[in-house]
């Protein structure tokens, strides 16, 4: 029977069938996926195949083919990856200006691993409740940057949105990255992830935690990722669901999915198994010009007739991006991310 894998807990998946049961499961054997180096053989986001056995225990058989998948650094294992969510429509990344502050590093290594995997992305910038004149300044900047490359910024208060008389999503900016898709929400910890999670979803799913006064970092409050049904938006379980095949299982066709991905606090994201050639690519900005270099192999450190080098320069590619750029250039060792 196919479902989808709504939740981990590290040793067993909660699965979501089509007539809205949902069965605790477990893989069975050597479950690998071919040409991935990862932790974790199955995902949130995951359409598998399950089966019963006579002494009521669930197994996952089989894995349908994804059409992306998000990765980060496996915990205690650098040289692996973790899958983070399967089949995402989108993700969005929790920016802060400040309390605590994200680097620019971090999210274009968010934004770099989302393009290789084939992942639309956007930046939601919370906390603006708290920021002064400077920090507001900041944002602005930033949200010009981002969205001169075509990434969607959205600039927020997670509380306000909570507290919002007409809803916290409808009412709201947000609505378009929810509404019809599943979506993932990643962050540092401390951004407000948990807080704009029990906002969407209009009750406390999960919990949240203080800032650490004394290193300005949030404290993990999430453990393991799970998948929400956002209430008010439709949620339609199957994404394979054909209009009859919806009405049969009495999910209204007009309905579509709406689900969210709540994710662990995240330390670093990455490229696994690319070539320093290819890192270019998955900035946009840089792709660009890269293309006018003198060299196909240019991997725009100051080489001769470098059309990126000279774009930096001049100010036409944003430092921050390039430092970015050079900073995942410059994990070569096997136990770092590209």
């Amino acid at each position: 029977m196919k479902g989808l894998v709504i939740k981990s807990t590290g040793t067993s998946y909660g699965v979501y069938f089509e007539d809205g049961t949902i069965a605790d499961c477990h893989v069975k054997g050597n479950f690998r996926i071919r040409g991935i180096r990862s932790t974790n053989p199955v995902a949130i986001g995951d359409y598998v195949e399950v089966t019963t056995n006579e002494d009521g225990t669930n197994w996952i058989t089989a894995l349908y083919d994804r059409k992306n998948y998000i990765l980060r650094r496996a915990t205690n294992l650098s040289y692996a990856s973790h899958i983070l969510a399967a089949n995402v429509d989108m993700a969005a990344l929790i920016v802060t200006i400040n309390h605590p502050k994200t680097s620019t590093t971090f999210i274009d290594r968010f934004l770099a691993t989302c393009e290789a995997y084939r992942v639309p992305a956007c930046l939601i910038f919370n906390k603006i409740d708290l920021l002064n004149e400077e920090e507001l300044q900041e944002l602005d900047t930033l949200r010009q940057l981002y969205e001169s490359l075509n990434y969607p910024t959205y600039a927020i208060s997670a509380l306000d949105l909570a507290s919002s008389p007409n809803g916290p999503i409808a009412s709201s900016p947000l609505y378009d990255i929810f509404h019809n898709r599943v979506t993932l929400l990643s962050g540092n910890s401390g951004v407000g992830k948990s807080t704009l999670l029990n906002a969407i979803l209009g009750k406390d799913i999960a919990r949240t935690g203080a800032i650490s006064s004394a290193h300005h970092k949030g404290m993990h409050t999430t453990t393991f990722s799970e998948m929400y049904p956002i209430e008010g938006l439709g949620v339609q379980e199957f994404r394979s669901l054909e209009v009859q095949e919806c009405r049969s299982a009495g999910v209204d066709s007009e309905q579509s999915r709406s689900w969210v991905i709540d994710t662990p606090g995240i330390k670093g994201f990455g490229l696994l198994d690319v070539e320093k050639e290819e890192i270019s690519h998955y900035f946009r900005d840089i792709f660009h010009v890269s293309r006018d270099c003198r060299y196909s192999n240019c991997l725009h450190t100051g080489e001769p007739g470098c059309a990126v080098y000279q774009a930096v320069a001049k100010g036409k590619i944003a430092l921050s991006r390039y430092e970015s750029y050079l900073s995942i250039l410059d994990d070569t060792q096997e136990s770092k991310y590209r």
